[in-house]
């Protein structure tokens, strides 16, 4: 009962986070979704779309660095150093990064220094002064950044599994760039593309929080609409992931990292509301299996890539000294779940826990402004209305056929000491073709 009163709590003061009064509008041909709040923290994020699909494997990581670059290197009528001045001030926080599907400009402000604030953050976007010395400072940064996320185990492992996955895609490139692709990438090309890619038909603005229609469209009138047309994002067609591969690379380190990928639904769809749900249950499935009844990890994983628009994939992970064990361990609960299904229990305890968890990760303005935008990119900012009822509206049925559908085949990737593990070891899931090995690397 005590959960229960606690997941009320939760629910009832954020449900309407995406509700009736959030309304969408067009300003300029730049389209606005406003949600207000009553909390005394704005939030505004403009999304750039494409993401990856907006520049080449050779130019990892440009997007990242130009929007960067524009927020926080100063703007043609102020320069770096009044510019951060004046937004510590007002206590305005301000900056910029990008993803997969999109990147995004973003600001955080009190409601008292609003004006203020999106005078800041708007002239940052409409006129960057693109300053050579602080290219050089972001572009050192980037690319020390790069250089750690490739010692991280955990982040290369991520980076190879999505090359080998993906390969010759989108999914293939880095956001944040690497330390083979920033070094090449100059300010002219940065320039260039900023132009090229932040108009008026790649964007859209989010703002949550206590203002009106009518002061945001003036802003925007003022300031955004100066931006050029531009052109449409690239939209590249779902990657379905249902060849098994091997993918390894060589490591000696006291433990060996697994991750393994299969092919998913689309995020907007009743089978990903429900194949999200089933890799929550799987989640706790590994831990059980992995780590309570053998201690053979500390963290295993599972879950559902939902934040990407394109090909969202699931995936099974763990981090072991014994990868051989582990990884037959991984696979026999997955034949086990794909022959006798979860149970109605299993389900019933997981809605309360999944919609605790997913509205806890609701409670900011900035958080919510960055679920509405996420989901616009995915399709429809609007259906995160019905999110919560088609979650609880799940049956056991829907959860088992969506994981029986879409956990044919794994991909695998390995980072850690070959010696221990050969092709055969990485299993597939029962009547699945054979994996076929297609790298082994040494580092």
């Amino acid at each position: 009962m005590k959960k229960i009163i606690i997941l009320l709590a939760i629910i009832f003061p954020v449900i309407a986070y995406a509700g009736n009064d959030a309304q969408e509008f067009t300003v300029e041909g730049i389209k606005v979704i406003l949600k207000p709040s009553p909390k005394e923290v704005i939030t505004a994020k403009l999304f750039v779309r494409g993401g990856t699909s907006n520049y080449s494997k050779e130019q990892e990581g440009i997007e990242s660095f130009a929007l960067q670059l524009a927020m926080s290197g100063g703007t043609t009528t102020m320069d770096k150093l009044q510019f951060a001045n004046e937004s510590e001030k007002i206590g305005a926080g301000i900056g910029a990064g990008s993803g997969m599907d999109f990147g995004s400009f973003d600001l955080v402000c009190v409601k008292m220094f609003w004006d203020k604030s999106w005078n800041l953050f708007a002239d940052a976007i409409v006129n960057p002064a693109f300053a050579a010395d602080e290219y050089e400072i972001i572009k050192e940064q980037l690319i020390s950044g790069a250089k750690q996320n490739e010692a991280d185990p955990d982040a290369h492992l991520r980076l190879i599994s999505l090359q080998g996955a993906f390969e010759g895609k989108n999914y293939a490139k880095s956001p944040n760039g690497t330390s083979a692709s920033l070094p090449n990438i100059t300010l002219d090309q940065i320039k260039a593309y900023y132009k090229k890619t932040v108009g008026k038909q790649r964007i859209f603005l989010v703002v949550v929080g206590n203002v009106t229609k009518e002061d945001l469209t003036a802003k925007i009138k003022a300031s955004l609409s100066k931006l050029p047309a531009g052109t449409p994002a690239l939209v590249e067609p779902k990657n379905s992931l249902k060849t098994p591969s091997v993918l390894q690379e060589d490591r000696k380190m006291a433990t060996n990292y697994v991750r393994g990928m299969m092919d998913a639904p689309k995020v907007n769809t009743p089978e990903g509301v429900a194949m999200a749900v089933a890799m929550d249950i799987v989640r706790d499935r590994m831990f059980i299996e992995l780590r309570t009844k053998r201690s053979l990890t500390y963290a295993p994983g599972a879950g559902y890539a939902s934040q990407l628009a394109g090909s969202p994939y699931s995936t099974l992970y763990v981090s072991s000294v014994d990868p051989k064990k582990s990884i037959e361990v991984m696979v026999e609960e997955v034949d086990k779940i794909r022959t006798d299904g979860f149970s109605e229990k299993e389900l019933k305890d997981k809605k309360l826990s999944f919609l605790t968890d997913y509205y806890m990760g609701l409670e900011t303005t900035e958080s919510i402004a960055g679920q509405i935008g996420t989901s616009e990119v995915q399709g429809n900012w609007r259906q995160m209305e019905s999110f919560t009822q088609a979650v609880q509206n799940l049956t056991v049925e829907q959860i088992n056929a969506a994981f029986k559908k879409y956990s044919n085949t794994i991909k695998w990737t390995y980072l850690g000491d070959n010696t221990l593990v050969k092709t055969e070891d990485f299993k597939q899931p029962k009547k699945a073709s054979k994996a076929k090995k297609i790298s082994t690397t040494k580092k």
